[in-house]
């Protein structure tokens, strides 16, 4: 029995192989990283809350 053909670029169905199983994905920079975005929205918000705040307590 012949050994079946095998694309090119394609590695054989053999045991002990050692390509990779796939590509590493690139870094995704700072959209990988939510709790960044998260906090930075937290902090932009209470400024603002603080900003009102402020505002009313100067007219008391």
């Amino acid at each position: 029995m012949t050994d079946p053909l095998v694309p090119p670029g394609e590695t054989p169905p053999v045991e002990g192989s050692t390509a990779e199983a796939h590509e590493e994905r690139p870094d995704g920079g700072p959209w990988e990283h939510p709790g960044v975005w998260v906090w930075l929205v937290i902090i932009v918000a209470v400024a603002v809350a603080a900003f009102f705040v402020a505002r009313f307590a100067s007219l008391i």
